[in-house]
């Protein structure tokens, strides 16, 4: 996959990301776009678990899924290690 087509799914992986969450996340659509690609690699990865074809990276349906998944698991982590900051 092209560093093109990994950034505009992380967009769109990032922007699906917080439409699913509840509450308020302060990010831009730079910030945004970095969170979808950190959640594409993190959803690759637990992907990658399931599946044992080798291909890691390629653009399939169930790999922008776990992209969203992905993305869904490092916005409630980056949450809630900001909750725990702010009141520590």
């Amino acid at each position: 996959m092209g560093i093109i087509a990994f950034i505009i799914i992380g967009l769109i992986a990032g922007l699906i990301a917080r439409a699913i969450l509840p509450g308020k996340q302060s990010m831009g659509l730079v910030a945004t776009t970095l969170l979808g690609m950190v959640g594409s690699l993190v959803g690759g990865l637990i992907g990658s678990l399931f599946e044992r074809n080798g291909r890691l990276f390629d653009l399939h349906a169930s790999g922008i899924i776990m992209s969203v998944v992905g993305a869904i698991i490092v916005l409630l982590l980056v949450g809630a290690a900001g909750r725990r900051r702010v009141h520590a």
